[in-house]
């Protein structure tokens, strides 16, 4: 069930987005988007767009082991960290839109499993050498946004009218579940490089609440954002399998 390359990572997404279709569950929806993140990347390192493609496929597998090794803990109901805990909770429940689960699932996985695998792979002074492939990755998920955008209205196809009033909302979108997260992920990743073992040990049980915590209010906004949210679920009609389909096309 570990991932060895970039591909056995791709493989493994596809396992649990099947497993997901199977059991009608919520918990496709962020890997299948994942997958087609993870597949750019792949190409990306193979487009020479890195400054060190060995070392990005390296932080792109221990990084998505967090994810595997979290989703099979829960499925042998085994210990694992309370971000994702909150996540894979957050699935049983009909009334959170689509959005939301996307969210919740990037806040666990960016916000606290990409700090610690930077810190992983690039420890000491040697993450400041990391940085400018990690920023990439940001540019990258930017320019996916449109890409995503399309799939949620395709989910909740009144997205498409609220654009053609609002205009582009991929600033926003970018701003809220990509840049501003990865821009934390990676103040913490620098943070926590520094740390010997006993001390790396405390600040990932404490940055593994502070994202759970955060996790939460992204499942429970404020009175208009609750407002915003039960309005947008009545309109999202679509079964679990056929969003997990659209994220996967």
């Amino acid at each position: 069930m570990t991932a060895n390359t970039i591909d056995d990572v791709i493989d493994e997404l596809g396992k649990i987005i099947d497993w997901a279709k199977e059991n009608d569950s919520r918990l496709g929806y962020f890997p299948a988007l994942y997958r087609m993140v993870t597949i750019r990347i792949k190409e990306g390192i193979a487009a020479g767009e890195f400054e060190n493609g060995p070392r990005m496929e390296k932080l792109d597998v221990v990084f998505a082991n967090r994810y595997l090794s979290a989703f099979h803990a829960w499925q042998a109901d085994q210990p694992f960290t309370e971000s994702w805990k909150v996540t894979f909770d957050a699935a049983e429940k009909w009334r959170y839109i689509v959005l939301q689960h996307l969210f919740v699932g990037m806040n666990a996985h960016i916000n606290l499993d990409l700090a610690i695998a930077a810190a992983k792979v690039a420890p000491g002074d040697g993450i400041f050498d990391l940085e400018p492939d990690f920023k990439k990755i940001t540019n990258i998920l930017n320019d996916l946004t449109e890409s995503v955008q399309n799939d949620l209205a395709e989910v909740w196809p009144l997205l498409r009218i609220l654009k053609m009033f609002s205009g582009r909302i991929e600033d926003w979108l970018a701003g809220m579940g990509m840049t501003i997260a990865r821009d934390i992920a990676w103040g913490n990743a620098v943070n926590l490089s520094k740390l010997n073992r006993a001390e790396l040990a405390k600040q990932i049980g404490q940055l593994d609440r502070d994202v759970a915590a955060l996790g939460k209010l992204i499942l429970s906004p404020s009175w208009l954002g609750n407002i915003v949210v039960r309005f947008i679920r009545l309109g999202e009609w679509k079964s679990v399998d056929e969003v997990i389909d659209i994220f996967s096309d």
